[in-house]
């Protein structure tokens, strides 16, 4: 690993995999509550949250940040 991801959780990770473990975990109701987005409360699907995650840093950033804290709490970082 080189040293400049040492310490990046999420270093490997892409952004599908981030959003299936969410959407696995909490479930697309739930995760609209934490991350109050528009795709994720209508009609959600892994495919257009993927397409509006991609273009919007500012929710990226929100659905990483809920996945760091997540997975840090269950042990899986």
């Amino acid at each position: 690993m080189s040293e400049t991801q040492k310490n990046n959780p999420l270093h490997g990770k892409t952004l599908a995999f981030i959003l299936d473990y969410l959407v696995e975990y909490y479930g697309w109701d739930d995760l609209s509550t934490y991350v109050n987005i528009n795709c994720f409360k209508s009609n959600p699907s892994i495919k257009s949250s993927l397409k509006f995650l991609r273009k919007t840093e500012w929710a990226r950033e929100q659905v990483e940040h809920l996945y760091i804290n997540t997975a840090r709490n269950r042990g899986d970082l």
